[in-house]
């Protein structure tokens, strides 16, 4: 199983931008999909997930009303839709999916198997 992260760049504060994670190797509609993110010297934290119908998803209280999750399964590929970013959202943003089936939409670390290689998000102010 493999995961491709990729929409990182640079935006001015304000400003937005779309991650994509695009699953390979297995067919992603069966399984919870989340998204983390690294800053600089600190640990990985978590920012979004979705459950594996797509019914259920959590937010990072520093992200909500500002990014949405979604999966478009047909295409094996999730996304987090990111408005009004600000410097703080600055980081490294990973994808990372579940070893087994009709998970929900997890919050640790510790409960995703498999990891993308991130993307860069950085926010100028």
């Amino acid at each position: 199983v493999q995961l491709q992260a990729s929409g990182g760049g640079t935006v001015q504060a304000g400003g937005s931008l779309r991650l994509s994670c695009t699953t390979s190797g297995r067919t992603s509609s069966n399984y919870a999909m989340g998204w983390f993110r690294q800053a600089p010297g600190k640990e990985r934290e978590f920012v979004a997930a979705i459950s594996w119908s797509g019914d259920s998803t959590n937010y990072d209280d520093s992200v909500k009303g500002r990014f949405t999750i979604s999966r478009d399964n047909a295409k094996n590929t999730v996304y987090l839709q990111m408005n009004s970013l600000k410097p703080e959202d600055t980081a490294v943003y990973y994808c990372a999916t579940n070893r087994i089936p009709y998970g929900n939409a997890y919050t640790r670390t510790k409960q995703y198997g498999y990891w993308g290689q991130g993307t860069q998000v950085t926010v100028s102010s």
